[in-house]
């Protein structure tokens, strides 16, 4: 799973189907309304964003990673992968078939 933060829901949005289209996820959920606290440049910021749950692969994340940052506006955007320990089988293999179904890029 890889969590990304974004600027609001049409950013959100169109990183979420650009990568879904493009086989790097197979599935994205969108969360509305997340506020950050972070400091950036020295100073305390407040931001409300739009939180992204990427499902995908291993072998997807470094072109995930590549494909978000072309299309994200931040300059240096959220992009932090977590291992998947557990999960429901046949929704994981929904995942990995969901992926593997890409012509080469």
């Amino acid at each position: 799973m890889v969590f990304v933060t974004a600027s609001g829901r049409e950013e959100a949005e169109k990183i979420a189907e650009d990568v879904v289209n493009a086989k790097l996820a197979a599935c994205v959920n969108v969360v509305p309304s997340v506020r950050s606290c972070y400091v950036w440049d020295g100073k305390l910021n407040w931001s409300e964003e739009v939180l992204l749950i990427f499902k995908t692969t291993r072998e997807r994340y470094e072109k995930l990673e590549a494909r978000v940052r072309e299309l994200h506006s931040y300059d240096v955007p959220e992009i932090v992968a977590v291992g998947v320990e557990r999960g429901l089988e046949h929704y994981l293999d929904w995942v990995g078939e969901n992926i593997r179904r890409i012509d080469p890029m």
